[in-house]
C-alpha cells in the first residue's frame, strides 16, 4: 500500500518499510543529501550523520533531527532536507573528519572519485576551523596482497569496508580496533592482507568512499577513456562487470551496483582476474604442423588447409568420420555457429560441449520430469525463501558471488541443509550436514523420501493435481531398507529424518545442486530424484521454491540452449525427429542428417577405434579436463586432423595439427546465458590482440570457404536467425535485452520468465521416478585393492584447468594442486602436511602435495585439476553417468602412499609454475 510523506513540504509516495533516505534518493536522485557512511549494496548504519535531515510528525509540530538513512518513513510526517542548522552539523562534522585526513587531494588515487572530496565541496568548506588531530600520515601502508592495498592514513572509520566484508562477502575479515584517534581498521588478527582469511573479492575497496582501502589496478581512479559493461567470463552465476579503458587497454574493472545479478559484488576472479587477456603468451598466429611441429602461417593458408582436410575426410569416410566440440567460455552465438556449422556444412551430428562433462544429466533429468532441462527460479529467490538445501555443491568456492548469498542465508539461522561428504565452508554453518559417503546420493534421497511419507508430510494436493506416477513412486521408497541405506550413505538415519522434516516442513524451499550430483554413475537419476524431493513437498511454480542447479562455466547452460549436444538441435528440438529434422533442413536451407551423433566420451572411443579421422576443439582442454587422460591423448594421436580454437598452448593444442588464436571475452561481443536463464549482453571492451579473431568469425569464415553462404559475425544479427528457430529465444534481439538481460523463455513481445512451471509442467503433469541404488561400477570392481575414494574438487582461485587465473596474480595466492587427506590417513600413510602423495588408480599415478585437513572423511581424498603440472585426470576412470554419459569424477578407486623423489618433484613443480607464468 502507498503511502504518502512531506519533504520539503511538498507530498511524496512511500512503502512501508522505507528509510527516509531512500525516499529522498529516489524522488530527489544521489546527490540531494550527503552521505559518507551510506551505500547501495549494505545496510542502514548510521556512524557518519551527515545524512542528517530534521523531521516533524506534523507541519508546525517540533522538528528533530535524525539520520536519514535508518530512520524509517512515517505517514503524514515532514521532512526538511536542507537549512542554516542542518549545513552547521554537516559542516562541523567533516571538518571533524578532516582533521584527521591527509589533504593530498591532487595527488590522490581517488582524487575527483572521492567521496569525502565531494561532500565537503558540497558543504563549500574550504578550510578546516579546528586543529590538526593527532594525524595518522605515518601509518604503513599494506601492499603485502597481490591485489588488495591498503592506507589507513586515509581512513575516516565508516566501517563500510567492514560491513561489507560481513554483510556482502560474509567473511568478517575486517573489525574496528582501539578508541578515538587510535582507531582503525585491522584484518584477522591484526595481520596482513596476506596473511588474513581475505577471499580478495574486492568488496571492502569498492565499498570504501577513499583510497583508504584499493587495488593494485586503482580502480576507483576517474583516469579512464571509457566505461563498458560486460558479463564474466567464469562461472554461471554471470556477474555484470564495468570495465575500465585506458589507452585501448582494460585498466580495471569494478561490479555496477544495479546489476540485479551480483548488485555490486563479484570475485577475485571476476574483479582481478583479468590480466591473462593480454598475456605474453597468448596465441597470436594460425599454426600448422608440417614435419612435427607447430608453425606460424597465415589465416589464409590455415583455412585452406583446414577445408581441404575436411572436404578429402568427409569424401573418404562420410561426414559420420568428423566431429566437434563446442565451448561455454564462448557466446551463444559461436556456439550456435559452431553446431551449425556441424550439422549444416559437414553434414553430422557429432557435435557436443562440455555440458557432457559437468550438467549434461541435469538437463536430461530435469526434461524428463519437468519437460525443461533448466533452473526453475532466480537466485533473487534466496529473499522469498525458508529452507535451501545445498546437495553436491560447493558454491562459495565455485559459484562465490551467489555462494555468498547462500552463506548470508545460513549465518542468519535459517534453515540450511547441506549434502556433500566435504565439510564445506556453507556445510559449517548449515543446520544439517548430511556428510555422506560419495556417490551415494539416490541413497540419502530415498532415505529423505522415505520419512516425508512416513510422516506424512507430503503435499497431497499438488501432487494430485499437477504430477503422475506417484503411487508407484511411493510404494517403492517404502520398500526400502532404512537400516541398510544408512550403511551405504554413512549418514546417520535420525540426522537424515530431521533434514527431511525441516524440507518438507518449510512454507518455501529451494534446492541447489552442483557436480557433486552430475559427476556420478547415477547422476541422471539424482537429478530425478531431487525433482520429486521438490514435487512431492509442492515446491515448484512460485517463489521462493524450486530445483535450480548451479551451472559451472559462464555459458554451459547457453551451450547447450544453441544445440550443442548430438541428440538435440537448437532449442532442444529431438535432432533424431524426422518431422523436426524437416524444420531445421528448411531453416539452415541444406539437409540436415538426422543419424545419431556422438558424445565426448563416444568421440574418443571412436577415434581410437579409428572411424573418427577429424576433430575440430572450441575452446577446450579436455587433455586436462577430461578424465583418463592417457586414453583421452591416445585418442588425440589417433586422429588425421585436430583443429584446435584457442587462447593459449593448452595441454590439448599440443597435439593439434593446426592452432586458430581466438578472442577473449574482453574482446568480442555476444550474449552469455546464465544459470537461471539469463541471457545477457557481452560487450566487446578492446581490440581483438593482433592476429587473432573472434571464435565466431573464425567460424563463419571456415563455413564460407567450405561454400556455406553465412554473413560475418554479428551478435545482433545472430539472435535474429537464432529466434527464428529457438522457440524460447523467439522474443530476444540484441537492442532489448537492456542491462540485466532477459530470462528465458521470452514471448515475443519481450517479455521473459523468471519462474518456470507455475500452472503446468512444460510436459504438462511432473513425472514422478524411482531409482535403487547401486555402487558405481569404479568401486565394484577396484575397490579392493584401491580402498580410498578420490573426488575432485575446484579451489576459489582458480577455475577448471586453469588456463586463464594461472595467467594472471591469483597464482600468488594459489600456486599448485594439493590433495585433501583426513588426519587419520595421513597418520596410517606417516604424511605430514606438504608432503608429496603418490595417487594411484587403475589408469595411472600422479603426485600431489598432501592437505591435512578434517574437511573430508576418512577413507575419503579431494583434489583439483588446476595445474598441468600435476595432471590429476590421469587417475580418473572414464566411468559414466548411465544416462547422459557425464563421467564420474566424483568417485575414482585409488590407493595411496608417501611419494619417493619429493625434492626433484619440489623442483619440477617450481618448473612448471614458473613456465605457465
Amino acid at each position: 500500500m502507498s503511502l504518502t510523506i512531506y519533504v520539503n513540504d511538498k507530498p511524496y509516495a512511500f512503502e512501508q518499510g522505507e528509510t527516509l533516505l531512500s525516499v529522498i534518493k529516489r524522488n530527489f536522485g544521489e546527490k540531494k543529501v550527503p552521505t559518507l557512511c551510506d551505500a547501495p549494496n549494505l545496510e542502514p548504519f548510521g556512524s557518519c550523520r551527515i545524512c542528517s535531515v530534521e523531521v516533524a510528525l506534523d507541519k508546525d509540530g517540533p522538528r528533530k533531527i535524525q539520520a536519514s538513512c535508518h530512520t524509517p518513513a512515517m505517514p503524514g510526517s515532514f521532512v526538511y532536507t536542507h537549512n542554516e542548522k542542518l549545513h552547521k552539523l554537516r559542516k562541523n562534522i567533516v571538518e571533524l573528519v578532516i582533521t584527521d585526513h591527509p589533504l593530498d587531494c591532487l595527488t590522490c588515487e581517488v582524487n575527483n572519485n572521492c567521496e569525502l572530496q565531494t561532500v565537503a565541496a558540497q558543504l563549500g568548506i574550504h578550510e578546516v576551523r579546528y586543529p590538526e588531530g593527532e594525524n595518522h600520515l605515518d601509518r604503513e601502508k599494506d601492499l603485502s596482497h597481490p591485489y588488495m592495498t591498503m592506507d589507513l592514513s586515509k581512513c575516516i572509520n565508516c566501517y563500510r569496508c567492514v560491513r561489507a566484508c560481513d554483510e556482502v562477502q560474509g567473511e568478517m575479515v575486517l573489525s574496528m580496533e582501539g578508541r578515538g584517534f587510535d582507531t582503525r581498521i585491522i584484518k584477522g588478527f591484526d595481520q596482513t592482507f596476506l596473511e588474513s582469511d581475505c577471499v580478495s573479492c574486492g568488496a571492502c575497496a569498492q565499498a570504501c568512499p577513499t583510497s583508504a582501502i584499493s587495488d593494485v589496478f586503482k580502480s576507483k581512479s576517474v583516469v579512464e577513456d571509457e566505461k563498458i559493461r560486460t558479463v564474466c567470463t567464469y562461472c554461471g552465476v554471470g556477474c555484470n562487470l564495468e570495465v575500465s579503458v585506458l589507452n585501448g587497454q582494460v585498466k580495471s574493472i569494478t561490479a555496477p551496483y544495479d546489476a540485479e545479478v551480483n548488485q555490486g559484488h563479484t570475485c577475485l576472479k571476476g574483479r582481478y582476474a583479468f590480466s591473462f587477456y593480454d598475456h605474453p603468451e597468448r596465441i597470436k598466429s594460425p599454426m600448422i604442423r608440417k614435419n612435427g611441429e607447430l608453425e606460424e602461417v597465415s589465416w589464409e593458408e590455415a583455412y585452406d588447409f583446414i577445408a581441404d582436410e575436411l572436404n578429402r575426410i568427409k569424401t573418404e569416410h562420410g561426414p559420420d568420420s568428423i566431429a566437434g566440440i563446442s565451448s561455454a567460455r564462448c557466446t551463444n552465438e559461436e556456439n550456435y555457429l559452431m553446431q551449425k556449422f556441424i550439422r549444416a556444412v559437414v553434414g553430422t551430428n557429432n557435435i557436443d560441449c562440455c555440458a557432457r562433462v559437468c550438467h549434461s544429466p541435469t538437463a536430461l533429468g530435469m526434461q524428463r520430469t519437468f519437460g525443461t532441462g533448466a533452473a526453475t527460479n532466480s537466485i533473487e529467490d534466496l529473499n522469498h525463501t525458508d529452507c535451501i538445501l545445498v546437495i553436491g555443491a560447493n558454491p562459495t568456492d565455485a559459484h562465490p558471488v551467489t555462494g555468498a548469498k547462500l552463506k548470508q542465508f545460513a549465518m542468519k539461522g535459517k534453515t540450511t541443509i547441506v549434502v556433500d561428504p566435504r565439510r564445506t565452508e556453507l556445510a559449517k554453518y548449515a543446520t544439517y550436514h548430511l556428510a555422506l559417503r560419495p556417490g551415494t546420493n539416490v541413497a540419502l534421497l530415498n532415505m529423505m523420501f522415505f520419512y516425508i511419507i512416513t510422516e506424512s508430510l507430503e503435499n497431497v494436493d499438488f501432487i494430485s493435481s499437477r504430477t503422475e506416477g506417484y503411487m508407484d513412486f511411493r510404494e517403492h521408497v517404502l520398500s526400502q531398507d532404512i537400516d541398510e541405506l544408512e550403511r551405504i550413505t554413512g549418514v546417520d538415519k535420525e540426522l537424515v529424518r530431521q533434514a527431511a522434516i525441516a524440507y518438507a516442513n518449510a512454507p518455501n524451499a529451494m534446492s541447489f545442486h552442483g557436480l557433486g550430483v552430475t559427476e556420478h554413475s547415477q547422476g541422471t537419476f539424482t537429478v530425478m530424484l531431487i525433482a520429486d524431493l521438490a514435487m512431492i513437498t509442492g515446491n515448484i511454480g512460485r517463489k521462493g521454491v524450486g530445483v535450480n542447479p548451479l551451472r559451472g562455466q559462464n555459458n554451459v547452460q547457453g551451450a547447450a540452449d544453441m544445440g550443442c549436444q548430438p541428440h538435440q538441435g537448437a532449442g532442444y528440438l529431438d535432432a533424431y525427429d524426422p518431422e523436426i529434422n524437416k524444420k531445421y533442413s528448411l531453416f539452415y536451407g541444406v539437409p540436415i542428417p538426422w543419424s545419431k551423433g556422438l558424445k565426448i566420451p563416444e568421440m574418443f572411443s571412436s577415434a581410437i577405434e579409428g572411424e573418427l579421422k577429424a576433430l575440430w576443439l572450441m575452446g577446450e582442454d579436455v587433455v586436462q579436463t577430461d578424465p583418463n587422460t592417457n586414453k583421452v591423448i591416445k585418442a588425440m594421436e589417433s586422429l588425421d586432423l585436430l583443429v584446435v580454437q584457442e587462447l593459449f598452448m593448452t595441454e590439448t593444442a599440443k597435439y593439434a595439427d593446426v592452432v586458430l588464436p581466438g578472442a577473449s571475452f574482453l574482446e568480442k561481443s555476444g550474449t552469455y546465458t546464465n544459470g537461471e536463464r539469463r541471457v545477457q549482453k557481452v560487450q566487446k571492451v578492446v581490440e581483438p590482440l593482433p592476429g587473432t579473431k573472434s571464435d565466431g568469425q573464425i567460424l563463419v569464415d571456415i563455413m564460407n570457404r567450405m561454400g556455406y553462404a553465412q554473413p560475418d559475425y554479428d551478435p545482433s544479427v545472430l539472435l535474429e536467425e537464432i529466434s527464428g528457430i529457438v522457440p524460447f529465444f523467439e522474443g530476444i534481439r540484441w537492442e532489448n535485452l537492456g542491462e540485466n538481460g532477459k530470462q528465458w523463455p521470452v514471448k515475443a513481445n519481450g517479455e521473459d520468465t523468471e519462474i518456470l512451471h507455475t500452472e503446468s509442467f512444460k510436459r504438462g503433469r511432473g513425472k514422478f521416478y524411482h531409482f535403487d541404488f547401486q555402487e558405481s561400477k569404479e568401486l565394484v570392481e577396484h575397490a579392493g585393492e584401491y580402498p580410498y575414494i578420490l573426488t575432485t574438487n575446484r579451489e576459489l582461485e582458480h577455475y577448471n584447468a586453469g588456463t586463464m587465473t594461472r595467467r594472471t596474480a591469483n597464482s600468488e595466492l594459489l600456486k599448485e594442486d594439493f590433495l585433501m587427506i583426513h588426519p587419520t590417513d595421513a597418520v596410517r600413510h606417516f604424511i605430514q602436511n606438504g608432503d608429496w602423495v603418490c595417487v594411484e588408480s587403475p589408469r595411472g599415478k600422479v603426485d600431489v602435495k598432501a592437505k591435512i585437513t578434517e574437511e573430508v572423511r576418512p577413507g575419503v581424498l579431494s583434489s583439483t585439476f588446476h595445474f598441468p603440472g600435476i595432471m590429476l585426470n590421469i587417475v580418473t576412470s572414464d566411468v559414466c553417468d548411465s544416462e547422459a554419459m557425464c563421467p564420474e569424477y566424483k568417485v575414482v578407486a585409488v590407493k595411496i602412499r608417501k611419494s619417493k623423489g619429493s625434492k626433484l618433484k619440489e623442483a619440477l613443480a617450481r618448473s612448471e609454475f614458473s613456465r605457465t607464468e
